[in-house]
């Protein structure tokens, strides 16, 4: 059986299946769908031709746009109809055509999405993702299954990253790359195939990073991607020189950690 707040607004010609909960002041507009096992947060709207279903859970304030797909099944060709969930924080909009899959059993069987994040146009969220919050999806980007991307992270239209790959806390992906190793915290990254072409120096300074404190950044950039030799043992020899740097540390922690992929670089890919 349905849970509709009273005070919810549903437009009479939106299917709503028998056992969605719908919270307070939740608006659904004509001809939209909201499958038996979704959950919608307070002051959610769903415009008109939207479709969340599956085990599918939206946060407060979140808003979806018409033709969008939320909570469908991962485009996986080892996915046998297992139930598997997608979770969307608060906040979040999800604007014309953006589409967000559930989880694969092997891959933890959830697609997590946090708050605060906006999905342009034709955005797509594969299966296993893993997003963090402020994150900007611009059109037509498309995330293939099991991407980790970190908070404050913005992607140019038109962008494709690889499977697995993980993108650090404000990075930035230009417009139409191909996003195919790792991309470091504050790191930017640009073309086919994409090369690590420096910091994020925009994004730093808008978040309130200090001009010293870049300056650190700006060295071990270069310390570490300026010079020959590998790229983790170099992090695992400065460690102690930046240990009173967070930012510089998160970038270091973020090499450091176990991953599927190599990192991306001013080199790698590069003919």
């Amino acid at each position: 059986m349905s849970v509709i707040a009273s005070s919810a607004h549903i437009h009479p010609m939106a299917v709503v299946e028998d056992g969605a909960v719908i919270g307070e002041n939740v608006r659904i507009g004509p001809f939209c769908y909201v499958g038996p096992k979704v959950v919608l947060g307070e002051a959610t709207v769903l415009e008109a031709h939207a479709v969340v279903t599956g085990k599918t859970s939206l946060g407060k304030n979140c808003r979806v746009f018409s033709n969008a797909v939320i909570g469908g099944e991962p485009q996986s060709i080892h996915h046998t109809g297992e139930e598997t969930t997608l979770s969307v924080g608060d906040n979040c909009t999800m604007r014309e055509g953006v589409t967000m899959n559930c989880g694969t059993v092997e891959g933890g069987g959830k697609t997590v999405v946090g708050s605060n994040n906006l999905f342009l146009a034709n955005s797509h969220i594969a299966h296993d993702c893993q997003l963090g919050n402020n994150i900007i999806l611009s059109n037509n980007v498309m995330l293939a299954g099991h991407v980790k991307i970190d908070d404050r992270a913005i992607l140019g239209g038109g962008s494709a990253v690889h499977q697995f790959t993980r993108i650090g806390r404000q990075a930035f992906i230009g417009g139409l790359s191909a996003c195919s190793y790792d991309v470091i915290p504050y790191g930017m990254l640009n073309g086919n195939p994409g090369l690590l072409g420096g910091l994020n120096v925009v994004g730093m300074t808008r978040a309130g990073i200090d001009r010293a404190t870049l300056h650190r950044v700006r060295k071990l950039f270069k310390l570490l991607f300026d010079e020959e030799g590998a790229i983790r043992e170099k992090a695992a020899a400065v460690r102690d020189e930046f240990a009173d740097c967070k930012e510089a540390m998160e970038i270091l922690d973020f090499i450091a950690a176990e991953s599927d992929r190599a990192l991306s670089s001013p080199f790698r890919g590069k003919a």
